[in-house]
């Protein structure tokens, strides 16, 4: 694999794909980020004493246009628009410094995507696969809490990227983590990237 791949994993919520982007980072050797990226922006707006909130406000779309944000100083942009910013900030620099990482979450997908050797993935599954798990992952929330907790990333990743959230177009391969393993999930990422990367090196 070329030492400068970037990964991005977007997942729903229930279907194990934080434990995927943990296989893959580990499996290429790299970091993953996700809430590190909250923290690396909250360090950068002054703000550490808040990253709790930070944490629980981060992925809650406004109710105002962010189509509005080109006709104000950076310094009047409300707090939450402020915070996206910094954290889309943080991304770029990541890949630039790091070389190669796996971003979990964050809009990743659409920061990166001009980004090369950018490849992005999208975990979902079942319903009664999240149910399962969310009886020993999430403190046995139901199927309605589940899609909730979706339902407020769909609005996030809409309000900042005017795209889809889970529209196959934005990404690369969907993986339905209730027909394979988590592991099995994380190789399938990384034969991917692998054989794109071979193709692209003999075309």
């Amino acid at each position: 694999m070329e030492k400068n791949t970037l990964v991005t994993i977007t997942r729903q919520y229930g279907s194990g794909g934080r434990e995927v982007a943990d296989l893959v980072a580990k499996k290429m050797g790299v970091r993953r980020y996700d809430r590190k990226v909250v923290a690396m922006a909250a360090e950068k707006l002054g703000d550490e004493a808040n990253f709790h909130d930070l944490i629980e406000r981060s992925y809650n779309a406004p109710d105002n246009c962010l189509g509005n944000l080109g006709d104000y100083a950076y310094e009047r942009v409300p707090q939450h628009n402020r915070m996206y910013i910094e954290q889309a900030k943080v991304i770029l620099e990541v890949a630039k410094e790091d070389g190669s990482a796996v971003f979990l979450g964050r809009c990743a997908d659409y920061i990166l995507k001009d980004q090369p050797n950018t490849y992005s993935f999208f975990i979902y599954a079942d319903d009664d696969y999240r149910l399962a798990r969310a009886k020993t992952h999430y403190a046995g929330h139901t199927i309605k809490e589940l899609d909730a907790e979706d339902k407020h990333r769909e609005q996030y990743y809409a309000y900042y990227t005017g795209r889809t959230w889970g529209d196959p177009q934005n990404y690369d391969l969907m993986i339905n983590t209730s027909k394979i393993s988590l592991e099995a999930a994380a190789d399938l990422i990384i034969s991917y990237i692998e054989l794109r990367q071979k193709k692209a090196a003999n075309a």
